[in-house]
């Protein structure tokens, strides 16, 4: 009895269990617009590209620091040996101790000092700093952009995927309702048994077409989940339509190649990184150069001791001081150290505007290519539909006559097969297309 009540409340718990939260699958519904932004939100290339702003906000306030005023306090303990005592007679009788032995040495001190002109270097090096700020700002949209196109390609992979199986799905329901028609007419006597064999072999082949969809489908959802931060055992329910066109990528489709790249060359932030880091480059040659320039600054400071080494005599006692002064430095010679560091923030600049040199040779040869591929990708959409609805024709004809007895079952399944390649085709075909709209849009600097 013992061991059945036991065995009860085990399998009452482990109902229990698997009916909890923790194992339930959660179910996701995404918009492309949804999927986008979560994209954006967790996604970890974004995240670095933020650290690295902060960090590039943290040199500049260390730049800047450079104008202010800098102070410093200290304070220590010396023990010297001992020394013979130096005094002076005087004149009514005793001696006037000039040099006391005092073993025991205490000091406390403060000093401030300040740059007031050093030739330039300051401000370029605050430049310098601040352009890097821009650029990491640049950055940090072209992570942006790289991700949003990531995502919309895993979108549109999870939406190709799943529209693919339900194509197969639905010839997989037409060719059971054909399969059971023939196996009636084989049964019947009307057709030879191998037309029942190779409408079942047909019928195999697209079963083995839908576990490869469902596959995919099942891929691409973790994929995604991935990309937007998902847990991997949710369900995605997409709902942006395949076949409904992007506005945006549209509307910049009919813009003349020209305006496309004027366009992009003002948009993308890839390029704006690069001018933004060789006028960064030039700034540290400047800050370099102004090493062999004057440098004026000033500088004070206090100090308590005992004893105080600026106070004659010596005694044991704590006494205070100061003293505050300008000064003027002038590096004559360092070896050729400026010049050569000079030099090289001047190649610096000169190499990244060459990467972007390069970079606009390819931006106009990617405008064009991704303005090609989605005319390309409209007309052939376009073509598909038409085979859709031609074969969909041909396949009710094809019944229709196969049922009259004057057509034959391999034309039954060459109307199936025919049918089903042009509905699969016009999926890939408008899942490229969506991409394609994605690409160009993120070619054109948009997101």
């Amino acid at each position: 009895m013992s061991t059945v009540l036991t065995r009860l409340i085990g399998g009452i718990c482990l109902v229990a269990g698997l009916s909890s939260p923790a194992f339930a699958q959660t179910t996701v519904t995404l918009s492309l617009d949804d999927a986008l932004a979560r994209g954006k939100a967790s996604a970890p290339r974004i995240a670095e590209a933020r650290a690295r702003r902060e960090a590039a906000d943290a040199a500049v306030a260390s730049r800047e620091s450079l104008r202010m005023p800098t102070a410093s306090a200290s304070a220590g303990y010396q023990r010297t040996n001992h020394v013979d005592e130096y005094g002076i007679p005087q004149a009514g009788g005793g001696t006037k101790v000039i040099f006391p032995d005092i073993p025991d040495n205490f000091r406390g001190r403060a000093d401030a000092s300040m740059a007031v002109y050093t030739s330039g270097r300051t401000d370029a090096v605050i430049a310098g700093a601040t352009l890097d700020r821009k650029a990491a700002d640049a950055d940090i949209r072209t992570a942006e952009a790289d991700v949003a196109l990531d995502v919309a390609r895993a979108y549109w992979a999870l939406v190709t995927a799943r529209e693919s199986a339900r194509v197969v799905e639905q010839g997989l329901v037409r060719i059971d309702a054909y399969v059971s028609d023939v196996k009636a007419r084989v049964d019947t006597g009307f057709l030879p048994p191998n037309d029942l064999l190779a409408a079942q072999a047909q019928r195999a082949r697209q079963k083995v077409a839908l576990i490869q969809a469902r596959n995919a489908a099942a891929i691409a959802q973790a994929d995604l989940c991935r990309l937007v931060g998902i847990n991997l055992e949710s369900t995605i329910t997409t709902s942006t339509p395949l076949l409904i066109p992007n506005p945006s990528p549209a509307s910049l489709a009919t813009m003349t190649v020209k305006a496309l790249t004027e366009l992009a060359e003002s948009a993308r932030s890839e390029r704006a990184a690069l001018t933004i880091r060789a006028d960064s480059a030039r700034q540290a040659g400047l800050a370099a150069a102004a090493a062999l320039k004057p440098q004026v600054g000033v500088a004070a400071g206090f100090e308590e001791s005992r004893p105080n080494a600026r106070i004659v005599p010596r005694v044991n006692e704590w006494r205070a001081s100061w003293e505050a002064g300008i000064s003027v430095t002038w590096q004559l010679f360092d070896g050729g150290k400026s010049k050569a560091d000079r030099a090289a923030a001047a190649a610096q600049a000169v190499a990244l505007e060459r990467r972007r040199d390069d970079f606009d040779a390819q931006l106009g040869v990617e405008i064009r290519q991704r303005r090609l591929d989605v005319e390309s990708g409209w007309a052939a959409l376009d073509a598909s539909a038409e085979a859709v609805a031609a074969s969909t024709e041909a396949r009710r004809v094809v019944e229709e006559r196969f049922k009259a007895g004057v057509a034959t079952s391999t034309d039954v399944l060459d109307a199936q097969t025919s049918l089903l390649e042009a509905e699969l085709e016009r999926t890939r075909l408008a899942a490229s297309l969506r991409l394609s709209e994605a690409r160009l849009l993120r070619a054109a600097g948009g997101q």
